[in-house]
């Protein structure tokens, strides 16, 4: 069993803050696979529904982000899972708007929800990481983080939504290249070869020759003229 945990901030005002696509990945998960009702669980919410053939379990910890470990932690505790089991959504700065990866273990890069999470079950789990974008500057980092996705996101970000749902099966059976596939398909659709051949241009036709004129020699003159 997989336990996919969506990091963010709990209540409506943060509820699209580029801080919270965690969140949101999860909750399009929850929507496009059936998953039965959010419970408040483990100092979280708590879904619970099967992603391909295995149970699967979505956390979404609502003990603010800087102290997100410690309802993963209880989460794990209690159906007896270990880190291995555990794939972390959160938003990443340090790529690009729409951009994806999937790491496994490593450090926490200073994400304060990872760190928390770092220190309640360690650093071998799973984790994939959402690109926001960087404003630029380090003191811009959190006003930029807790602020809600501008209008011209909207299209690239239910694209990024739509690919992570549709991958989500092979990523909880341990397939990153297939479930990565999934998000390209979404964010870069191939292009259709299906359109229409340009139409030939037609030929032009071969003028028409003159007709002969008639020839009203007579024989001897025929003779005569071959000769000349």
């Amino acid at each position: 069993m997989k336990l996919l945990v969506g990091l963010g901030n709990p209540g409506g005002k943060y509820a699209r803050n580029r801080h919270n696509i965690g969140f949101m990945a999860l909750d399009q998960i929850a929507l496009d696979h059936g998953f039965g009702p959010w419970k408040s669980k483990f100092q979280g919410q708590i879904a619970e529904g099967r992603l391909g053939g295995d149970k699967a379990l979505l956390l979404k910890p609502e003990t603010f982000m800087n102290l997100s470990g410690q309802s993963v932690g209880e989460t794990m505790r209690f159906y007896k899972l270990t880190p291995a089991d555990v794939v972390v959504f959160h938003d990443e700065l340090d790529l690009a708007p729409g951009r994806l990866k999937v790491k496994s273990g490593g450090g926490h890069a200073g994400h304060n929800g990872l760190r928390s999470i770092h220190a309640h079950i360690g650093e071998a789990y799973d984790r994939v990481r959402m690109g926001i974008g960087h404003p630029g500057r380090k003191e811009l980092v959190a006003a930029y983080v807790l602020h809600d996705f501008a209008k011209a996101d909207e299209a690239w970000l239910d694209d990024v939504l739509r690919g992570v749902s549709d991958g989500a099966a092979a990523l909880a059976d341990g397939d990153a290249a297939r479930f990565m596939n999934a998000v390209a398909l979404r964010v870069k659709p191939p292009r259709s070869s299906g359109g229409k051949a340009p139409a030939a241009k037609p030929a032009k036709a071969a003028p028409e020759e003159a007709p002969a004129a008639e020839d009203t020699r007579s024989p001897m003159q025929k003779l005569v003229d071959r000769f000349k």
